[in-house]
């Protein structure tokens, strides 16, 4: 897997860490006990913040929506709704999958937990053709295969869950995985390597 895109000096900040604010991603499948895909959405190319790329669907949550986990939820529920047009069983339902928090070097940052869920029975999309403007169903594979051909642009935690699905067999496995998960946060830094920005997980001895 190459690396993910490294920050332009646009992004980086070289004072003291923001803070980052509280957001839900969901990782949305279809296929039942016979096959695995996961929605993603492409963002708006005239966005400020990763314009063009693809991900899951998600954001920030708003502040009457609650604080911790209960709030990425609620913001889970609407973000999706928003986005796709579908309409997911309930907060409740979700399984949490992972905890991501935007490396403090980063101008930018977001407390991101990322959840997953089956769709509803014969999900209809409607991407709102603003914020979203293309959706599709992929395998986990074929994303990545895509994203190596330089056809389905993608950032790294996006990469990162796509790699863990890949092998799975069904969306109903993946559901049982998920709630099996012992979820610890993610914190990747940025370092400067021969004069560039790279990003780097924990475990990485350059994250050290």
């Amino acid at each position: 897997m190459r690396p993910d895109r490294p920050p332009t000096s646009e992004e980086l900040n070289f004072g003291e860490p923001s803070t980052p604010r509280p957001a839900a991603t969901v990782l949305v499948l279809r296929g039942g006990a016979q096959r695995l895909e996961v929605l993603l959405v492409q963002r708006n190319p005239a966005a400020r913040f990763m314009g063009g790329i693809w991900v899951f669907p998600g954001g920030v949550v708003d502040p009457g929506e609650g604080s911790g986990e209960d709030g990425q939820r609620q913001a889970a529920m609407r973000e999706v709704w928003e986005e796709t047009g579908l309409r997911l069983a309930g907060p409740e339902d979700l399984a949490l999958v992972s905890h991501w928090i935007t490396p403090a070097q980063l101008k930018m940052r977001f407390d991101t937990a990322f959840f997953l869920a089956e769709a509803p029975p014969d999900p209809e999309v409607r991407i709102d053709g603003q914020e979203c403007v293309d959706f599709g169903w992929f395998e986990p594979a074929n994303a990545l295969q895509r994203y190596e051909a330089d056809s389905l642009p993608m950032v790294l935690p996006t990469l990162m869950h796509l790699q863990e699905l890949r092998d799975l067999p069904s969306a109903e496995a993946a559901v049982v995985w998920a709630r099996e998960r012992h979820v610890q946060p993610v914190e990747p830094r940025v370092i400067q390597r021969d004069g560039l920005a790279h990003v780097v997980l924990p475990g990485d001895p350059e994250w050290e």
